[in-house]
């Protein structure tokens, strides 16, 4: 005699969809067992009250954020406009006040050149003692020009009127100073406005999130029970949706203990349907043994009181999954043989 089952079924686990999001529920008219294909959308959930306050916050501290970054890039080049025409002005002062200078020295080597003394060259000052106090006053003169032109070239101006800048050029190097602390705090409120705008793009997905979701097929399978009504609102979590799993099928079945202790995971098994005698190669995939009632509370098919006072095995079936005239034949009926006999042929025409 040859291991058998008592009975077997094509079997699959059953996927329960449930809302993401509290609302209520479009579920579009669908009959039980009718097919549906993996990610297509079974129904979608609406809330129009979603809480956004938070959100609204958030756009308003990134209204802020934005005028904020906007009042210093305006400050920041109307301050830099008024620098660049202080620098003109001062680099205007510089260029006459060094060309006024150079006036007076010329006039100034006449006057000497007049009393009869000769005229140092750029740069020189008069050696020795002077002759008389016009003479002296006169190389006094061209020597302090002379001084205020090579200091006036370099940058710095003497005089009794005037500090050692103009004071465009003073201006200046202050409106340097502020331009470093506008462009310091005009980094700081962009790092804060782009920390804002990430955190309301955060928010603005999760609340587009929580406002609207669609519920998709996880699985290629079949409708198996339909605990949600089109229009209703539900509480997140629950129930819309059963489909059992068609990629997932396998063969439940019960044997007696002695079958069953000479079983082991991998062995191979042999799922014959009812009626057709269409015959199936598979393995052992799980050994339950008795009272398995536990682990028949995700799958499509429950066991009978008789099943359950026998010892259980699943058997993987690949070729229901590849036999196209099956499509999905959950809750089929049939018996599966461990060992092969010598007039299993004979017994196929039953």
């Amino acid at each position: 005699m040859a291991g058998a089952s008592a009975n077997a079924v094509v079997n699959a686990p059953i996927v329960t969809l449930r809302t993401p999001i509290a609302g209520q529920i479009t579920l579009p008219d669908r009959q039980l067992g009718a097919t549906v294909a993996q990610d297509e959308v079974l129904a979608s959930v609406s809330d129009p009250l979603v809480d956004a306050v938070r959100l609204n916050d958030l756009e308003m501290e990134h209204a802020f954020a934005t005028a904020e970054v906007a009042r210093l890039e305006a400050l920041l080049a109307s301050t830099q406009e008024v620098a660049a025409t202080l620098e003109a002005r001062s680099r205007t002062f510089t260029d006459r006040q060094i060309a006024e200078l150079e006036l007076r020295l010329d006039h100034a080597r006449d006057r000497l050149a007049l009393l009869g003394v000769e005229t140092p060259a750029d740069g020189d000052t008069l050696a020795g003692d002077p002759a008389n106090t016009e003479q002296s006053r006169a190389r006094e003169e061209v020597d302090v020009l002379d001084n205020a032109i090579a200091a006036a070239r370099g940058g710095v101006f003497l005089g009794g009127g005037y500090n050692d800048a103009p004071n465009a050029e003073q201006r200046r190097v202050e409106l340097a100073t502020v331009i470093d602390g506008l462009r310091a705090d005009l980094q700081a409120a962009q790092t804060r406005l782009a920390a804002i705008t990430n955190r309301l793009d955060d928010e603005r997905f999760s609340v587009n999130r929580l406002t609207e979701a669609e519920i998709e097929a996880t699985a290629n399978g079949r409708v198996w029970d339909i605990p949600g009504s089109d229009g209703a609102r539900l509480q997140r979590g629950a129930a819309i949706l059963r489909m059992v799993d068609c990629d997932a099928l396998i063969v439940t079945l019960s044997v007696t203990e002695n079958v069953y202790n000479r079983l082991r995971v991998g062995d191979a098994g042999r799922f014959r349907l009812s009626g057709s005698g269409d015959t199936y190669v598979g393995t052992v995939a799980r050994l339950a043994g008795s009272g398995a009632s536990a682990i028949y509370r995700d799958l499509a098919v429950a066991p009978g009181a008789q099943h359950l006072e026998r010892f259980d095995v699943a058997l993987a079936v690949p070729g229901l999954h590849s036999d196209p005239a099956l499509s999905c034949p959950v809750g089929r009926t049939g018996r599966v043989f461990f060992e092969e006999r010598p007039l299993d042929w004979l017994r196929s025409w039953f």
